[in-house]
């Protein structure tokens, strides 16, 4: 059964930096298209950033230049690098792994950024 654990958000100031985490359980990472999405309250779920399983990366306007998405094949696992954060980030935070017609999901971590 594959899972995967979201962690590393929270609160944080204006200008400042979190790094999110996902690890996967019960597959490898390096068989599936992996991203990151958010959806603010409100709001519909949007992609954030996104890495192939060859490596390519694609990144959202509104984050490209200030997010960076990696994975870390032995630790199984897919960061999401968020600096210069901006209020407008806010959201709950989801991990997605892809593969042809298979999406899942992680259970999604909180970023919040207030002064």
């Amino acid at each position: 059964q594959v899972q995967l654990v979201e962690s590393g958000g929270g609160l944080v100031r204006p200008g400042g930096s979190l790094r999110l985490s996902c690890v996967a359980s019960g597959t490898l990472i390096y068989i599936w298209d992996m991203g990151w999405f958010r959806q603010a309250p409100g709001k519909q779920r949007e992609l954030v950033a996104s890495i192939t399983r060859t490596n390519s990366t694609k990144y959202s306007d509104s984050v490209r230049g200030r997010f960076t998405i990696s994975k870390d094949i032995p630790k199984n696992t897919v960061y999401l690098q968020m600096s210069s954060l901006e209020f407008e980030d806010t959201a709950d935070y989801y991990c997605n792994a892809s593969f042809l017609s298979t999406n899942r999901w992680g259970q999604g971590t909180q970023v919040t950024v207030s002064s």
